[in-house]
């Protein structure tokens, strides 16, 4: 298959509307997410490989206490980043795409919906492009440095140390991800699938980013990871948004494209000569939401059009 522009890329990609929703899920209401809910294609998917390895990391020396005295004091490897990757057959010459999730999640999002739909990753491999989902430096598989807390615990050090651990709460999510305008009252056109809320509950993980080296091992990561795949398509959500816009500043040859779901921030300065770094770069976001791109993604043929609501 040839590589494809991303002009041409951005015909069939599936472009998130203004919502978490437009990413976790769409508009068909079922009950809580069991085995039987799972919706398997009936076309099977065909991969030429699959399989995680690791990007970055480096080793620190700790001390007995720092390891939870589950043995002797010795070295260990801290802010690696887990990825999880399907390359479909036949999608050698096509644009990868690196998924990387929001805030007190993991790479999970991507995958299928809290209500047992296909997700991201699958899809973008049905159509022909490899896909990488990263779980961030801290979270999920990737792990944390636990050395703070030990020492934290044994007295050896405040335990102002620690770094705060953040979670939403499943009342808190429905304004801040704007299911609705307060917990169990959806808006009339969401695009969430609010019966499966407690699925999506499920996926929240206990989050120390504050807790990590500045700038975040993530950043740098991302931007190896790019380069290892001779460039490739950025897309950040939500607190991870800007995230495709900082690693492509490490390494502008490998971002291919930039894509940010409902960013949550930018970065927090940009010189003049760096930005110009990353001018190269297509760049798509989900406040601007072009002809082409709003034939969004709808791995449910029953979704209604995404949803317009922007973020304030």
């Amino acid at each position: 298959m040839k590589r494809l522009q991303f002009s041409e890329w951005c015909r069939w990609v599936t472009f998130a509307g203004s919502t978490l929703a437009a990413v976790l899920g769409a508009a068909v209401c079922t009950e809580a997410q069991a085995l039987k809910d799972l919706q398997t294609p009936d076309t099977p998917l065909v991969l030429k490989a699959q399989g995680s390895f690791f990007v970055g990391g480096e080793k620190a020396e700790q001390t007995e206490v720092e390891l939870g005295s589950l043995g002797p004091g010795g070295h260990i490897t801290v802010n690696q980043m887990y990825v999880r990757y399907m390359v479909p057959q036949g999608g050698d010459g096509n644009v990868p795409v690196v998924m990387v999730h929001g805030a007190t999640l993991t790479g999970k999002s991507w995958e299928t919906t809290p209500d047992g739909r296909m997700g991201w990753d699958e899809y973008f491999v049905r159509k022909g492009h490899p896909v990488y989902v990263p779980d961030q430096v801290g979270r999920g598989r990737s792990g944390f440095n636990q050395a703070a807390y030990n020492n934290a615990r044994a007295g050896s050090a405040p335990a102002a140390n620690q770094a705060v651990w953040l979670r939403f709460s499943d009342e808190g999510v429905w304004p801040n991800f704007r299911f609705g305008s307060k917990s169990g009252v959806p808006f009339p056109d969401s695009q969430f699938p609010v019966a499966a809320v407690d699925e999506l509950s499920k996926q929240g993980v206990p989050d120390p980013s504050f807790g990590l080296p500045r700038p975040n091992p993530t950043l740098k990561a991302l931007a190896d990871l790019a380069g290892e795949l001779k460039g490739a398509v950025l897309m950040g959500h939500s607190q991870s948004g800007s995230f495709p816009l900082e690693a492509a500043l490490l390494n502008p040859a490998a971002a291919k494209a930039l894509v940010l779901v409902e960013p949550g921030r930018c970065p927090d300065a940009y010189t003049i000569s760096r930005s110009r770094r990353w001018r190269r770069c297509p760049f798509w976001s989900s406040s601007a939401i072009t002809a082409t791109t709003r034939r969004a993604f709808r791995p449910c043929p029953l979704g209604r059009a995404v949803s317009r609501r922007a973020r304030p």
